[in-house]
């Protein structure tokens, strides 16, 4: 049997709820109460249907993936209500630990729709377990990819949401030098550290339209790769191709949508943009006859020259304001957190990569 994918994406969705619960990590201190008073509180006077959406669906995928990865290990024996009390465990941490931040509100009406999100989110699973939807999703696992296919499927999950967040450069992901370079300029503040860090003779420069088209395409094919390191026919991988293309095109534009109004959705297809575009998927097509380990050592390359490019160019005023605004977002950006995607993504598919080409050959 095959490692589920379901227990890395729960430790995944455990870490968003996490951040998107504590953010923004400041202003800690003791208010005077004990962190379950919450828990003998009145119930609120006001409260929204959003607020409750909110809550019970933030933990539906929590009690999901539970109870999926208990299914997935023949571990069947209560899994439900196992699920539903890790779920509700890490609920009333995080209200518990919202006691000590003034920016947030510690509630027993949240606790008690998280339990109801991830009951229901376990229960689904149960039911589809039941149904034997859960088993033809083996099967077509088993008939799409290799056995060992667990780090790159959660990657490629994880793509589409790192690419809410606004890049510079369309499907830009890992710019970080500029950022980390000011990160450490303000640690190492009043310290003769600071004077460690190296200085640029040159500031960066932004990337001319040619850079910019090999970014784009760069963006879209390792991903593409990045399948193909787990895809097992050249059918699959050509269906594989198009729906990578499909999904990163239509991702960015509710990224640009939501970052700049729904006029502005496509505004990011420049000429250079729509070049990248094409070469992407002539190589995309040109590649899906490559080996999969020769597919990974194509994704260190193409990764190797994608971060020194992006990482070479410094991001706009306008891009600054734009980030800003998205670091104090809610929901649907999840206080910032797509941010963080965006960030590594590229630097966690560089040490899967890294382990494909180093290691064993995919079991068939």
């Amino acid at each position: 049997m095959h490692r589920t994918s379901a227990r890395p994406l729960a430790l995944i969705y455990a870490g968003l709820i996490f951040y998107a619960s504590l953010y923004p990590f400041s202003g800690w201190r003791y208010q005077g109460i004990v962190p379950w008073a919450f828990l003998s509180s009145p119930l609120p006077k006001y409260w929204t249907g959003f607020d409750v959406a909110v809550n019970v669906l933030g933990y539906m995928p929590l009690g999901f993936l539970l109870v999926l990865s208990a299914l997935r290990s023949q571990r069947t024996q209560h899994a439900v209500v196992l699920a539903t009390l890790l779920a509700s465990a890490l609920s009333a941490t995080m209200e518990s630990l919202q006691s000590y931040l003034p920016a947030r509100v510690a509630s027993n009406v949240d606790l008690g729709l998280n339990l109801v999100g991830a009951w229901l989110g376990a229960m689904l699973a149960w039911r589809l377990e039941k149904l034997g939807a859960l088993d033809r999703w083996s099967r077509f696992r088993a008939r799409w990819f290799v056995a060992d296919a667990r780090g790159g499927l959660v990657l490629l999950a994880v793509w589409p949401l790192a690419l809410l967040f606004p890049a510079a450069v369309p499907f830009g992901l890992g710019q970080v030098l500029e950022r980390l370079e000011a990160a450490l300029a303000g640690v190492l503040h009043d310290t003769p550290f600071l004077d460690w860090l190296p200085v640029r003779d040159i500031e960066l420069q932004p990337l001319v339209p040619g850079v910019e088209l090999v970014c784009v395409a760069l963006g879209l094919l390792i991903p593409c790769l990045l399948g193909y390191c787990i895809i097992r026919t050249i059918a699959r991988r050509t269906l594989f191709l198009l729906l990578v293309f499909s999904c990163g095109v239509a991702v960015t534009a509710l990224s640009a949508a939501l970052s700049y109004g729904p006029g502005h959705a496509w505004a990011w297809l420049s000429l250079p943009v729509e070049v990248g575009l094409v070469i992407a998927l002539v190589l995309g097509i040109l590649l899906l006859w490559v080996p999969r380990r020769i597919s990974a050592a194509l994704v260190l390359l193409a990764l190797g020259i994608y971060l020194s490019l992006l990482n070479q160019a410094p991001t706009s005023s306008y891009f600054a304001q734009t980030l800003s605004t998205w670091e104090q977002g809610r929901f649907i950006r999840f206080h910032g957190l797509a941010q963080w995607l965006g960030w590594l993504w590229p630097y966690a598919v560089l040490v899967y990569a890294l382990t494909q080409v180093g290691g064993r050959e995919p079991k068939n």
